[in-house]
């Protein structure tokens, strides 16, 4: 069976609906991501998730530098 990676489009969609939401909700979806890319015995996240979760991330760190200017 092949991975799911998202693809440079659907990135894209997705950085421009986290950036839509509020802190909030951005935040919420950074947990989702990350609860889903827990590493167990028996499971190895799948890339599309690793992906959400360096979006949400990556939007969140840019927030964050924006206020300590």
């Amino acid at each position: 069976m092949e991975e799911r990676v998202l693809t440079e489009e659907e990135l894209a969609q997705l950085k421009l609906n986290l950036e839509r939401l509020s802190v909030s909700g951005v935040e919420s979806a950074y947990q989702v991501a990350y609860r889903d890319c827990r590493l167990t015995a028996s499971h190895v996240p799948p890339a599309h998730a690793i992906q959400q979760l360096v979006c949400a991330w990556k939007i969140l760190r840019k927030w964050k530098r924006r206020q300590t200017r």
